[in-house]
């Protein structure tokens, strides 16, 4: 009788043994993939983070070049006044019409 709870008693602690073990091949298959999850969320966080930069980046030269494209629209607008073309051409290049006279300051030193 001693011999049967022996041999029953060894099987049970071998089988025990065998769920231990295969206990601990499932935690550390859980730590190596909870810990593959974590590096890879943190990875991707970093490239949304870089990626927000360069939209925000992208948005200012946008706005930047529809603000110039609205100031270059009011400078077209602008040249198709006669009157503004006069105003230029007598700021810039110092012509006159008829009938009016030049003058200039000069300043002395």
């Amino acid at each position: 009788m001693a011999t049967t709870t022996t041999s029953s008693h060894s099987s049970a602690a071998a089988q025990y043994a065998g769920t231990k073990r295969r206990l601990k091949i499932w935690v550390v298959f859980i730590v190596l993939f909870m810990g593959w999850a974590l590096y890879t969320l943190i990875s991707q966080l970093d490239r949304q983070g870089q990626a927000e930069i360069k939209l925000a980046n992208a948005s200012q030269k946008i706005d930047a070049a529809a603000k110039q494209v609205e100031e270059l629209k009011l400078a077209v607008a602008r040249l198709s006044d006669k009157e503004y073309i006069g105003q230029l051409a007598t700021k810039e290049q110092g012509m006159v019409r008829k009938g009016e006279k030049r003058i200039e300051v000069v300043t002395q030193p």
